[in-house]
């Protein structure tokens, strides 16, 4: 890895820098040249990892931000989440195309909890392997939502405990980046995760859906002549000429033509298979061998609202 990410990260290390390297849609904060913490719009934050862990609840996270618990800071599993966050955060960014920018600033509070040097940062990512292969790349991790398959092929198949977990958090709604957020996991664990299932068939992989061009105003609704004055007069073509009042389109712009209309027509008919009128099985009513007598009652309370509303 060689990137001007990595460039300037390694440059901060030699010079010792202390402030935050924004880049693309995330940040590091450095001390003294080593990162302690890393965030990004893809990666599940700090404190959800922190909540969801039940290491510490949303206030003791606020107190220990504001007042510096000790106790929580030193504690082995915030270091421990802290780590995965950095390097959960640091995968997505590294593979950023973004300029990284660096502002000198005062230390970040988690110095005391984390500190990375750049090598073993850059060793781990490069560790993961390429962030642009494999079923799902990191660019959908927030793009497309992960949707359940609507029938298993494989009659046996065997799930780890996170496999599993996402497994059932599956919607069709949310995207790699809201499963963990939801799940308070990282967002590499989950990618794992989601292509594993993808390749046991239990997750349909990733379509991306692009929005196709509009149509051009020469012919907004594809048609030779839409307002249908092309010969207002009637007399046909006699000169052999190919607009001869010069108002066929008056939009702009030359019409798809009969023929061109006709063959893409016949094209598409050829490519569709055939249509078959779908029939519906009647169903077999038994019928009684003899009738019960009618209700006299109900036949003149219903004669008798038929001639009202006559």
């Amino acid at each position: 890895m060689d990137s001007e990410l990595v460039i300037e990260l390694r440059r901060l290390e030699q010079q010792r820098g202390t402030g935050v390297l924004t880049v693309g849609d995330g940040a590091f904060h450095l001390v003294e040249g080593a990162i302690v913490a890393a965030e990004c719009r893809r990666t599940t934050a700090l404190d959800r990892m922190v909540v969801a862990s039940g290491l510490a609840d949303a206030e003791q996270w606020r107190r220990a931000h504001a007042q510096g618990d000790d106790g929580l800071l030193t504690s082995p599993r915030l270091e421990t989440l802290a780590l995965l966050s950095v390097f959960d955060a640091a995968y997505m960014l590294l593979a950023a195309a973004a300029p990284p920018e660096f502002h000198a600033g005062q230390p970040h509070w988690l110095a005391e909890a984390c500190r990375i040097t750049p090598g073993a940062l850059i060793h781990e990512c490069a560790r993961r392997g390429d962030p642009a292969t494999g079923v799902w790349p990191v660019e959908l991790v927030d793009r497309v939502a992960v949707a359940p398959v609507r029938r298993v092929r494989r009659r046996r198949v065997v799930l780890t405990g996170g496999q599993a977990e996402v497994l059932a958090a599956v919607d069709a709604r949310r995207s790699i980046t809201g499963l963990a957020e939801d799940l308070g996991r990282t967002t590499y664990g989950c990618l794992l995760a989601v292509r594993d299932l993808t390749t046991a068939g239990l997750v349909e992989p990733p379509v991306v859906v692009t929005r196709a061009d509009p149509p051009g105003i020469a012919d907004p609704l594809g048609i030779a002549d839409p307002l249908g004055i092309a010969d207002p007069l009637g007399i046909g073509n006699p000169l052999g000429i190919g607009n001869p009042l010069g108002i066929g389109n008056p939009l702009g712009g030359p019409g798809p033509g009969p023929p061109d209309s006709a063959q893409h027509t016949t094209a598409a008919t050829d490519s569709m298979p055939p249509l078959r009128r779908r029939i519906r099985r009647a169903t077999p009513v038994a019928v009684p061998d003899r009738w019960e007598p009618p209700d006299w009652d109900v036949l003149i309370r219903l004669r008798a609202a038929l001639e009202e509303l006559a």
